[in-house]
């Protein structure tokens, strides 16, 4: 087979944002060579985001913790891998772990950035241009093309499929009424850090705006996300809004999701998600760059201060004050929503005698 419809490994990276952006690489991938079988390599958790991305044929797990190098995992996997006589392996990290995997599996073509310690490892080096490339799915992308090739004029918005069935049987289990009210997700965490969460008190006072127009609102989280949610259940004084975090697999957040007509998430790997269900969004940055990690769709809003200390891109404000966000208010919020809501959420509200 030519190396050209050999298959392709494709290394992801160990974020939920970044699994999604790399779906846009998958698109050009497969919009290129609509044959040749494209496997994912990545950790078992993000195997239900690549369930959903009809352009991979496989997904791969690679049993290593975050940060952990272990050598003998990745050395006989290499060896595993062998027989499956990959062309080319695109690296999507810039670690030297994320290399050792296609070199073992004696993978001819190992295309990625020039990362840590990686000669040799990677034989296809690009150098990574942050000027040209100044967003990470820009920085995937051009991974998927020739060196030198140009940006295509138009890239494609990622695209997860949603399984209503799977959503259905969900809330089933949980007892959870799916009325025709409509609904708003609030996606609060953000697992990089505190200064990219919008405040507590601003979450449950524009759940209770919704609330009293009529509105389902449902928060959507992790397990880590537990404490976060019902502290804003607590702070709208204990009011009917439903609290998922925690309580889902993240397949099932993915199908809920899709449920939303309207989703208002921190900069967060849900909001990726969100964003490529083609649900209407908005996001909320602080501490991080919006030009850098923006959502990817045809209904999104990005609502950022542009204060003079931010994007500061730390965990936690250095400050001390988080008024990126804190100054965020939920009024703006409210307003910005009238720019990602869809004409049927407005007729729904209305039918619903909410408005």
């Amino acid at each position: 087979m030519s190396g050209e419809q050999a298959p392709l490994l494709l290394v992801g990276p160990s974020w939920v944002g970044d699994m999604v952006l790399a779906q846009a690489l998958l698109q050009v991938l497969r919009a290129r060579q609509p044959t040749r079988p494209i496997d994912v390599l990545a950790p078992p958790w993000s195997h239900p985001l690549l369930a959903r991305m009809p352009e991979v044929r496989r997904a791969l797990s690679l049993p290593v913790g975050h940060g952990v190098l272990g050598l003998g995992v990745r050395y006989r996997l290499g060896q595993a891998l062998r027989p499956e006589g990959y062309g080319q392996a695109i690296l999507l990290p810039n670690s030297l772990k994320s290399a050792l995997v296609p070199f073992w599996a004696r993978i001819p073509r190992r295309t990625g950035f020039l990362g840590e310690l990686r000669f040799g490892l990677v034989n296809d080096v690009r150098p990574l241009d942050r000027h040209r490339l100044p967003r990470t799915v820009d920085r995937f992308i051009a991974l998927g093309l020739e060196p030198g090739e140009a940006l295509p004029a138009s890239l494609p918005f990622p695209a997860l499929r949603a399984d209503a069935e799977s959503a259905a049987r969900c809330l089933s289990s949980l007892g959870i009424e799916n009325s025709p009210a409509p609904l708003l997700v609030l996606c609060p965490g953000a697992e990089y850090g505190p200064a990219k969460q919008w405040p507590v008190e601003h979450f449950a006072a524009l759940a209770c705006h919704h609330l009293d127009r009529g509105w389902r609102v449902w928060i959507i989280g992790s397990g880590k996300e537990q404490p976060l949610a019902a502290a804003i259940v607590a702070a709208a004084g204990g009011r009917g809004m439903v609290n998922l975090a925690g309580k889902t697999s993240l397949a099932e957040a993915v199908d809920l999701l899709a449920q939303a007509r309207v989703v208002v998430s921190n900069d967060s790997g849900l909001m990726h998600v969100a964003a490529a269900l083609d649900v209407p969004l908005l996001a909320l940055f602080g501490s991080s760059d919006p030009a850098h990690t923006p959502p990817l769709g045809r209904r999104v809003g990005v609502l950022s201060l542009g204060l003079a200390c931010s994007p500061c891109m730390r965990r936690r404000c250095p400050r001390g004050h988080l008024d990126c966000l804190r100054r965020m208010t939920p009024e703006m919020v409210i307003e910005a929503l009238d720019g990602v809501l869809p004409e049927g959420v407005i007729a729904a509200a209305h039918a619903c005698g909410a408005v």
